[in-house]
């Protein structure tokens, strides 16, 4: 039976510019037989095809069609979503900006029009952009999603704030909980890959990544196989206090191909 891997990137394939050991011979192995590989991150700082540049350079050949990130799923929820009366008030950086102008979404920086709020990484994020996200709520009753619920970035020696810092803010001022969450652990994310881009079913698919409440957590509520490998943020300590488990446990990527039959080696 063909399967189906969807493989988180930082803290599981590489930390910032360097490859987890093995990455690149297991993903060469699965593609040697047949299976079907798609890399899903949730991190908003990049584009696709930023992603396909740096996984090349590393030594893992992708395509662009294989790269499926937060910003890709947020601009294509939002075509979907979105009138066009409507328009989006931004928060986060240049490639998020940039996906969603190639998904023609609506953008503004008037709070006054603004009927959407999207909330992505940004580590220019400030008290000004705060507030007109604060006003679009305000005034309109903006909708407000984020890319993903992120709170810190695997990097090489530690980790660096992510995108929960901006829903923090957000949700401090306003009081209430964001309206959409995007990215992992997200149903429509799950249901996106795994239908739309591996056209598989769930059961025959394994979501590989480092963090629990996210990649795990993503896999096991909508079916798949979850591989936790212990490379990036979840140790074996946080593990054991989780009411989050993953189906198998392995200390890096380099492990998946010498799962014999795939059984659970917890």
């Amino acid at each position: 039976m063909q399967k189906g891997y969807i493989f988180d990137l930082d803290g599981t394939v590489y930390l910032d510019n360097r490859l987890i050991d093995g990455a690149a011979e297991v993903i060469q192995t699965l593609r040697a037989r047949g299976d079907k590989l798609v890399f899903l991150t949730n991190k908003s700082i990049a584009t696709r095809e930023e992603y396909v540049e740096k996984l090349n350079r590393l030594g893992i050949q992708v395509s662009l069609e294989e790269i499926i990130n937060s910003n890709y799923i947020t601009g294509k929820y939002l075509k979907e979503h979105m009138t066009q009366t409507d328009a989006a008030y931004v928060i986060g950086e240049e490639a998020l900006i940039q996906e969603l102008m190639a998904e023609n979404i609506r953008m503004t920086n008037n709070a006054d029009i603004a009927t959407y709020v999207v909330l992505g990484w940004d580590r220019q994020f400030h008290y000004d952009k705060l507030n007109i996200a604060y006003q679009a709520w305000v005034k309109n009753n903006a909708t407000i999603l984020a890319t993903n619920p992120d709170r810190t970035c695997p990097v090489d020696g530690g980790q660096i704030p992510d995108c929960a810092g901006m829903i923090g803010a957000m949700e401090g001022v306003t009081g209430k909980s964001i309206d959409v969450i995007i990215g992992k652990p997200s149903k429509l994310t799950a249901e996106f890959v795994v239908n739309d881009i591996l056209q598989l079913k769930p059961e025959q698919c394994y979501m590989i990544g480092d963090r629990l409440e996210t990649d795990i957590l993503m896999g096991n509520e909508n079916g798949l196989n979850t591989i936790l490998v212990l490379t990036g943020i979840t140790t074996r300590e946080l593990l054991k206090e989780s009411r989050i488990q993953p189906t198998y446990i392995l200390n890096s990527i380099k492990e998946i191909v010498s799962m014999q039959n795939m059984t659970s080696i917890k």
